[in-house]
């Protein structure tokens, strides 16, 4: 697949993966200056990057398990949802879980882009729903 992306300043770096078989693809922070993430504060890092991603896909931002292991900094919404139709900057709310200032540079690997497919539906509305084992138990129900 073919995924048109544009530099929107000219230090922005192309996302790139670890490895062949890697599902995801770094993103890069592109910053006039360092930012520091002070803690349980979240900081929007931009990317410089615009993409277009094809329609039935969206970019999916996850955070890299290593600055997250290491740094305790992550997404801060968890999971970005970058829709086909978005045409801005990709920008991270990168969130410092730790207790120590982090220190962001620009070209320092800041989160993972991943491409994914998902399916357009309709909701019917209905008076009831078809009856299952397992019904409206929750959280634990399932005792495993």
């Amino acid at each position: 697949m073919q995924i048109k992306i544009k530099k929107l300043r000219e230090n922005a770096t192309i996302p790139t993966r670890g490895s062949a078989s890697a599902a995801g693809y770094d993103l890069y922070a592109c910053l006039d200056a360092p930012v520091t993430v002070a803690p349980h504060a979240t900081a929007m890092i931009g990317t410089g990057l615009s993409l277009a991603v094809p329609e039935g896909y969206f970019g999916a931002v996850f955070a890299r398990s290593g600055l997250a292991s290491k740094k305790g900094l992550r997404p801060a919404n968890c999971v970005g949802v970058c829709d086909s139709d978005y045409r801005g900057e990709y920008i991270v709310a990168l969130h410092n879980d730790g207790e120590t200032e982090r220190v962001i540079e620009s070209g320092e690997r800041i989160a993972q882009l991943v491409v994914i497919p998902y399916l357009a539906v309709e909701f019917d509305l209905v008076d009831e729903l078809d009856e299952t084992e397992r019904g409206a138990g929750g959280f634990g129900s399932t005792g495993k």
